[in-house]
């Protein structure tokens, strides 16, 4: 839990352990599927609040490590297509 200053009793942002980043998941398969437990604990509606704004930053950090690692993967098949990105069509 966040500790508290002596002189004021407000909690100080840099003691607030939910207010830093977490670590990057292991894989994009796995940051998925954080995302999709995250959104359906969320979507239950039961959650305190401290713990929905923990849950939506983690959601938001997440989110934004999808999307780069995606940009990375079109890069790399644009880079594989010489430059032009084709759409992907199965077999």
């Amino acid at each position: 839990m966040a500790r508290t200053s002596t002189t004021s009793g407000r909690v100080r942002p840099e003691d607030d352990a939910s207010a830093r980043p977490q670590a990057e998941p292991a894989s994009f398969e796995r940051a998925v599927e954080e995302l999709d437990a995250l959104v359906e604990q969320m979507e239950r509606g039961q959650l305190p609040l401290d713990r929905l704004m923990d849950d939506y930053r983690r959601g938001s950090e997440l989110l934004a490590y999808c999307r780069r690692r995606l940009q990375a993967v079109e890069q790399q098949v644009k880079v594989l297509e010489d430059g032009q990105l084709e759409p992907w069509s199965p077999g």
